[in-house]
């Protein structure tokens, strides 16, 4: 079938994917609501293990120090999204005077790859910039003055964990992927479901509208009135 053929027949019937097209955007601008705006922070601090002091021969104790520290970093990123610790930041903030209060797994940690495994990276989002705040040095004081709870239940109780990089100020994040596409993929469905019943009516449809149709089936035309 060629492409003149093609556009024949959209465009004896190209109301339905423009209706559907119209019916489709009105329906999505109405229901439309924005994603709610949130805010993002990031702090660093270092974990790390005191190596046992040399007393005259030498050990590999810096070496296991090290390694232990590693392993206390990736321990901590499972810790900070627990609820035991949103309950140490939750009291945290009361002390603070905040009126704010988190649930657990707000608070994501990554320990950072290559050269870098002991420094632990937490992330944090919230709806409102000034709690964020709140939250932000709630964690602060938390990491610094509660961990050493965590770390003699992790069997490193000589472990420390200091901050390096204090939070960053709230940034609005960006607006997601799928909410910036939402509309423009509900068009495109429209068209191609609109396009889609328009082929499947012409299929179905057995009117003879030009002497191309009847000379495809084999019946000669002597004379043809213009529309």
């Amino acid at each position: 079938m060629e492409l003149k053929l093609y556009w024949q027949i959209i465009r004896k019937r190209i109301w339905i994917p423009a209706l559907l097209l119209v019916v489709v955007a009105i329906a999505s601008f109405v229901s439309y609501q924005p994603a709610p705006t949130a805010y993002s922070t990031t702090m660093r601090f270092t974990v790390g293990v005191k190596p046992q002091e040399v007393t005259g021969q030498y050990t590999y104790d810096s070496y296991y120090a090290w390694l232990a520290s590693e392993y206390l970093a990736d321990d901590m990123t499972a810790i900070v999204t627990s609820q035991a610790f949103a309950a140490d930041v939750n009291r945290r903030l009361a002390e603070l005077g905040s009126q704010v209060q988190i649930p657990a797994g707000i608070i994501g940690g990554v320990t950072i790859a290559e050269k870098q495994h002991r420094v632990l990276r937490l992330n944090v989002s919230w709806p409102d910039g000034n709690e964020l705040t709140e939250i932000a040095q709630a964690i602060v004081v938390v990491m610094e003055q509660d961990s050493p709870a965590y770390l003699t239940q992790l069997g490193t109780p000589g472990g420390l964990i200091q901050v390096i990089d204090p939070p960053s100020a709230p940034a609005p994040n960006p607006t997601p992927l799928t909410q910036r596409l939402n509309i423009p993929v509900r068009l495109l469905l429209a068209l191609g479901a609109g396009l889609a019943l328009t082929f499947l009516l012409d299929y179905l449809d057995d009117t003879v509208r030009d002497r191309a149709e009847l000379e495809g089936m084999g019946i000669a035309v002597l004379a043809e009135i213009k529309k």
